[in-house]
């Protein structure tokens, strides 16, 4: 996807829904990619026994799968100057299915000096509120 022109862009433009479809091999690969290798992210029992409702995604895996939707937009990833949130609630992967994290995006603020664009995300997973108050600035062409 080509990146949206500046002049374009306008307050309360919708950026293409996204969903991310998280597996335990994907958290596998993750935890080996990321050095993260706390079992809370691949053994039910050390999970339960923490008192996590199953296997949880790391919450950068979850991050990162949310600011993708903005990547996507924005034409690659380069373009983000500022990412922040707040992890309000774990992302279950049970072993008979994946979870899934669906993520929507809306912008919020155009800033003409700078050429920045501030997008709001909304992140959920089983219809949960997983990232509280993700923020992402990115500068645009």
């Amino acid at each position: 996807m080509s990146a949206p022109a500046f002049n374009d862009v306008r307050v309360g433009q919708q950026l293409p829904h996204l969903s991310v479809v998280l597996d335990r091999a994907r958290l596998v690969r993750y935890a080996a990619a990321s050095g993260d290798l706390n079992p809370i992210h691949y053994d039910e029992h050390t999970a339960r026994e923490v008192g996590l409702p199953d296997v949880i995604a790391h919450g950068m895996l979850t991050m990162g799968a949310a600011v993708e939707a903005v990547s996507r937009w924005a034409g690659h990833g380069g373009r983000v100057v500022l990412y922040q949130t707040k992890f309000t609630a774990p992302v279950p992967v049970p072993r008979a299915q994946p979870a899934v994290i669906e993520v929507d995006g809306t912008v919020a603020k155009v800033d003409r000096e700078t050429r920045q664009v501030t997008i709001d995300l909304t992140v959920t997973s089983g219809g949960s509120k997983v990232l509280g108050r993700p923020l992402v600035i990115v500068r645009l062409d």
